[in-house]
């Protein structure tokens, strides 16, 4: 009998508590949140990027032609 004890003793460890997924889950949440932000951030710094090219494009177009 005590080899079979030790095997749901194995078992209980092996399974992660409810606490351990709540924890698991929240981390999850927080990487997803972290990343969204980031991307937000980098977009928001390639769109102004994008725009400051734009508008020396037009100055320089601007230019040639006069």
């Amino acid at each position: 009998m005590e080899p079979a004890c030790r095997k749901d003793k194995q078992k209980q460890k092996e399974t992660p508590t409810r606490g351990d997924r709540a924890k698991q889950k929240s981390a999850q949440q927080e990487l997803k949140q972290r990343q969204r932000a980031e991307i937000y951030a980098l977009n928001k710094v390639m769109t102004e990027l994008e725009q400051q090219q734009f508008e020396a494009f037009c100055k320089q177009m601007q230019s040639q032609t006069e």
